[in-house]
């Protein structure tokens, strides 16, 4: 009889066991699947976060997968689409504006309560946590960003007798006008950086396209975003770049690495391959953050970067969890961002990168960063930008007002349901 009974008991133990999925071969542990983006972590980075974070979390190992960006959509779509039986990831990191596309018919989890009581979501990056938001839920959460600047030169700054970067708007067609001197050309702006442009827009308190009676509509014809296009159209006229071509046609790496001009508008990390291709420039650029409209804050600016998410059909909510709270609470965050030359996700985290020009000038615009109209069928919009095609027209010389209607209603018809 007490066989019997220790035998049922054994068997009762292990079907427990089992069903819990309490043990596995890995010492008790479970797994929590991460997809990471190729060249958004070193492996260092990764080597130590790993290491961390299994010795801070016994029960759990990391299987973190990186993935490339070519392709990367219809791999996320079907991994959100599988049975959560299949060993799918836990957590997946996807840029910041692709977020909505994804939330999508429910399959990401709401992270809205972890974010409001414990990862500090008043700080967080506007530029990052805006697109992470849908409808008053929040499944992507901030992790890292990057996004323009202007790259300078500073010996044709001095040489033209500007002591320090300019901070308004107004500084700068000041400085711009003097710089074109001396065969110089004082700035390098294709016609085309939609990008840069929606800064200036957004700066006036206009839009790209806007929301309303569950319909989305563009806007570039509303008074706020005419001021926007004036300002880019005054500031392009003083440098010399095509107004029918966007700023990788020809790269502007190529054309500042010539040696006559004097700032353009990029990512700090552009300089890298402005010196590799003119060695002569080393120690001769600078970064400031793109002017404003005063000299109270920086211009707003397109903040591009990654959010990372946690798919619904996940089977290990609370250690997918787990690892979202480790990468992007402040330890692990401001480590990534001085490994990576990153802006935090937070404003308070500024200051771990304040040693750094470019990354600090970064960081100062990402304060007041914004991203691109938080729908899924922005991609429908940019597959064939009208914005572009708007630009080079009013750069040609066309009515502004017309053009902008024209555009406007374009993106209203990308942006319907369908």
């Amino acid at each position: 009889m007490r066989r019997r009974r220790l035998l049922a008991l054994l068997c009762s133990s292990v079907c427990l066991i089992s069903a819990c999925g309490v043990l596995s071969r890995d010492g008790g542990r479970h797994t929590v699947t991460v997809w990471l983006m190729k060249g958004s972590a070193s492996d260092d980075f990764l080597r130590r976060f790993t290491e961390d974070f299994e010795r801070t979390h016994g029960d759990l190992r990391l299987d973190i997968r990186i993935q490339d960006w070519t392709g990367i959509g219809p791999k996320v779509q079907a991994a959100l689409g599988a049975d959560s039986r299949g060993g799918g990831p836990d957590v997946i990191e996807v840029g910041n504006t692709q977020v909505a596309q994804y939330a999508k018919g429910g399959r990401l989890t709401n992270l809205t309560l972890e974010s409001m009581r414990d990862w500090g979501m008043d700080d967080w990056l506007p530029g990052l946590a805006e697109p992470g938001l849908d409808n008053s839920a929040q499944y992507g959460i901030p992790w890292y960003a990057a996004n323009r600047v202007v790259v300078y030169r500073k010996d044709l700054f001095e040489e033209a007798g500007i002591s320090s970067p300019p901070r308004t708007r107004a500084e700068w067609i000041a400085a711009t006008e003097k710089l074109n001197t001396g065969g110089n050309q004082g700035i390098y702006l294709a016609g085309q950086d939609w990008y840069t442009l929606s800064g200036f827009i957004w700066d006036e308190g206009g839009d790209l396209a806007q929301q309303g009676n569950d319909a989305w509509k563009g806007t570039l014809d509303t008074p706020a975003a005419l001021r926007g296009m004036d300002f880019y159209r005054e500031l392009q006229a003083l440098g010399r770049g095509p107004v029918d071509a966007d700023e990788e046609h020809p790269p502007q790496a190529e054309v500042f690495a010539g040696g006559q001009v004097a700032q353009i508008v990029a990512v700090p990390g552009l300089a890298r391959t402005v010196v590799q291709q003119n060695p002569a420039l080393k120690d001769k650029l600078g970064f400031f953050p793109v002017p404003g409209r005063t000299a109270a804050r920086p211009g707003t600016v397109f903040t591009g970067g990654s959010d990372l998410v946690v798919p619904r059909n996940t089977t290990d909510r609370d250690g997918a969890v787990a690892v979202v709270a480790a990468l992007t609470g402040a330890k692990w965050n401001t480590d990534l961002a001085r490994t990576m030359n990153y802006v935090p996700n937070k404003t308070t985290l500024a200051d771990a990168v304040a040693g750094e020009e470019g990354v600090a000038a970064m960081a100062a615009g990402a304060a007041h960063g914004r991203a691109t109209p938080n729908t899924e069928q922005w991609a429908a919009v940019e597959a064939d930008n009208p914005i572009k095609e708007y630009m080079t027209k009013v750069l040609s010389g066309a009515d502004p007002a017309t053009e902008a209607r024209r555009a406007s209603q374009r993106i209203t018809e990308r942006l319907a349901p369908g």
